[in-house]
C-alpha cells in the first residue's frame, strides 16, 4: 500500500479534497493535507484519482512517481457520464465531463488538459462529436480538443473573444437545443456568456453558475467569485429555474450532488430565491463554502 503526501503548491481548489474526502482536509490557510493514510484498495484508488486530477502535481506517493497504470480516467459516474480528471490550471482547475449519447457519440463539456494521449483515452467511449463551453474561464484546450476530434466547439456569444474559432455560437438568453435531449440555457452573470447544459433532464453540468456545498449542504452560487453581474444571474437563474429539470449536479468547481428531481427542483427554487438578495462583492476566491 503505498503512501502519500500533498505538497506546498496545492492552491487550495478542493478537488482532491472531494475526490478523497475520508483522506484530504483542509488546513487553515485553505489548502489540503492528509489527515490518514489509505488502507483500503478502494483508499488507494481515492489517492490515485486525487493525484491524476491535480491541476498542479501536488498529490504525490512518498515512494516514488505515478505510476500511469494507476490513472484512473474516465471515471464513470453514471450509465452515461464521466468525469475526465487531469483538471488544467489553465482552466482554474475545473472539472470537466464526458457525455455519452443514445446515437454512440460522446460530448465533453468543458475541458481537461490537452494532450494527444489524453485525447485517445477520451475517445474510446466513442465519436467525441462536440466540445461545450459553460464559460470563458473554461474555454482553455478547448479548439485544440475540438480541431483533434473533428468536433464542433460551443460557446455563448459573450464568451466569443475566449474560443473565437468556435463554430457553433449559442445566443440571447433563451435556452436552446443543440442536440436531441441537449439543453444550454444561458444564465448570464459570472461571465456574460455562462451557459449551464442540461442532458435528458437528468445530468446538469453548471460550469461555474452553482454547485453543491458540503458546508452547507444545499446548493450554492458563487457569488464572490462573480465576473460580470450578481444581479444579472439573479434575474437570469429567476427565468430558468423553472425550466431546469435534473437529478445530477455536475459543476465544475465544488461538489457533484445526485438527488430525486422533485428534490433538487426545491433547492434550485431555493437557490433563487436567495440569490436575488445578494449584492455586488469583491473578487474573493477563499471565501467560496466548498
Amino acid at each position: 500500500m503505498r503512501t502519500w503526501e500533498i505538497h506546498g503548491q496545492c492552491t487550495g481548489c478542493d478537488v482532491a479534497r472531494q475526490l478523497a474526502p475520508e483522506l484530504i482536509a483542509t488546513d487553515k490557510d485553505g489548502r489540503s493535507i492528509m489527515i490518514r493514510q489509505p488502507v483500503t484498495e478502494a483508499e488507494q484508488r481515492a489517492m490515485n484519482a486525487a493525484a491524476y486530477a491535480c491541476h498542479v502535481g501536488a498529490v504525490q506517493p512518498t515512494d516514488g512517481p505515478l505510476d500511469p497504470a494507476d490513472d484512473p480516467y474516465p471515471i464513470r459516474l453514471d450509465d452515461k457520464v464521466y468525469f475526465c480528471g487531469h483538471n488544467s490550471p489553465a482552466n482554474v482547475a475545473a472539472g470537466s465531463y464526458l457525455l455519452r449519447r443514445p446515437e454512440g457519440n460522446v460530448m465533453m463539456v468543458d475541458t481537461p488538459l490537452f494532450s494527444h494521449g489524453l485525447a485517445e483515452r477520451y475517445s474510446v467511449l466513442g465519436p467525441v462529436t462536440d466540445v461545450l463551453l459553460t464559460h470563458r474561464d473554461h474555454a482553455q484546450h478547448g479548439e485544440r480538443y475540438a480541431a483533434h476530434f473533428g468536433a464542433r466547439l460551443w460557446i455563448h456569444e459573450g464568451d466569443l473573444d475566449a474560443a473565437p474559432t468556435a463554430d457553433q455560437v449559442m445566443r440571447g438568453r433563451e435556452p436552446i437545443e443543440i442536440a436531441e435531449g441537449v439543453i444550454a440555457h444561458p444564465l448570464i452573470g459570472h461571465t456574460e456568456g455562462n451557459v449551464v447544459f442540461v442532458a435528458d433532464d437528468t445530468y446538469c453540468f453548471s460550469g461555474d453558475s452553482f454547485y453543491w456545498s458540503r458546508a452547507t449542504q444545499d446548493v450554492e452560487v458563487f457569488d464572490t467569485v462573480t465576473w460580470y453581474s450578481i444581479r444579472e444571474f439573479a434575474a437570469s437563474l429567476q427565468r430558468a429555474v423553472p425550466r431546469l429539470k435534473f437529478e445530477w449536479l455536475l459543476p465544475g468547481h465544488g461538489s457533484r450532488a445526485h438527488l430525486p428531481a422533485e428534490e433538487m427542483a426545491g433547492r434550485m427554487r431555493s437557490l433563487a430565491s436567495r440569490t436575488v438578495d445578494l449584492i455586488p462583492r469583491a473578487i474573493d476566491f477563499t471565501a467560496v463554502r466548498y
